[in-house]
């Protein structure tokens, strides 16, 4: 048998050296995060999103910067109303430390250094700048939010706040509940316009914070005495 010059010159096949197919690694399947655990990531990402383009967004929209189908988001909350509602607990009410009750009332401390600690607090954990935003859009939409937040937290706030300064001050706390809100407003109002200022309005100023929340405080208790009705001695 003639072979010919081609076949000559080509190596004998060998096993190793046949090519042969390779497998492919097996797909990993995703682990499945439990429910609440993609609850919080998509509350913590909706927040994000309200905050930033406000709460009158479709709910197309919401589920896409969440990274989730739109039937994902509604098998993790019934309505675009019931998630708004878990991000008011969790971004606007969730963030008010139950604790700062408590020191507010403290009369081992002096009620300045209080007073001080308390809104340095308030203004660094709680008055940021989504906690802002979310705030106001939730206002301009015509949404509970702000109220809601003001009658269940802000207010006993401000009693204890007034309550304390009237007692430094051997002064009378009013019997009108409106107006001892009012008062305390004079010194809330303050620090939270304070937080608008900074971080809504970009407002810089080489004053620190903690040195105009103290300016603050100093001008609140010094006008406690002029506010307060002197109280009145039992005959």
């Amino acid at each position: 048998m003639k072979v010919t010059k081609s076949a000559a010159a080509q190596p004998p096949r060998t096993e190793a050296s046949s090519p042969g197919k390779v497998k492919p690694p097996p797909k990993k399947t995703p682990r499945r995060l439990p429910r609440a655990e993609r609850q919080e990531r998509v509350l913590a990402k909706a927040a994000e999103y309200f905050s930033e383009h406000g709460l009158d967004a479709q709910t197309r929209a919401i589920a896409d910067a969440c990274g989730v189908s739109q039937r994902l988001l509604y098998s993790l909350f019934d309505s675009k109303a019931a998630l708004i509602e878990e991000v008011y607990n969790r971004e606007i009410a969730g963030l008010f430390k139950a604790m700062w009750f408590v020191t507010l009332k403290d009369r081992s401390v002096a009620l300045e250094d209080r007073l001080n600690t308390f809104y340095r607090d308030y203004y660094e954990t709680l008055l940021t700048r989504r906690w802002l935003r979310l705030f106001l859009f939730s206002s301009l939409a015509g949404l509970r939010m702000a109220p809601t937040y003001t009658n269940a937290i802000v207010t006993h706030a401000l009693e204890i706040v007034v309550a304390e300064a009237a007692h430094d001050a051997g002064r009378a706390v009013p019997t009108d509940k409106a107006q001892v809100t009012e008062i305390g407003w004079l010194l809330h109002g303050a620090v939270s316009h304070l937080a608008i200022r900074r971080r809504i309005y970009a407002n810089d100023s080489a004053t620190p914070p903690e040195a105009v929340i103290a300016m603050n405080v100093r001008a609140f208790l010094a006008s406690i005495p002029a506010i307060l009705p002197e109280i009145e001695s039992s005959k």
